[in-house]
């Protein structure tokens, strides 16, 4: 228990800004209209292909077995997470298509 108080103790400004920054993405993600969520997804899809970057060279650098398995566990959820999000937005730029009108 003491380990742990001690590492909130040393870490408290960067725990704040993660808590902070939490709070602060929630209120902001809270608020977009609709009509931008396609662009904000995009550049969420951007991200996480750089988080899939660095997974690969996290695990390429590896010398034990951990780093290896949370960088593989890392490259399978981004790429998950870049499929789902292309996927939601075809799906929601199909919405803004015109339709076909049958003769």
């Amino acid at each position: 228990m003491t380990e742990i108080l001690k590492f909130f103790l040393e870490y408290k400004e960067a725990i704040f800004v993660i808590i902070l920054s939490i709070f602060l993405g929630i209120e902001v993600i809270s608020h977009v209209p609709s009509v931008l969520h396609t662009p904000l997804m995009s550049g969420a899809n951007a991200i996480h292909g750089v988080v899939i970057i660095g997974a690969i060279i996290v695990m390429g650098h590896a010398q034990e077995i951990l780093p290896m398995i949370l960088g593989f566990i890392a490259v399978i959820l981004g790429t998950l997470n870049v499929v789902g999000g292309f996927v939601v937005t075809d799906r929601m730029l199909e919405m803004f298509k015109k339709k076909k009108t049958q003769k």
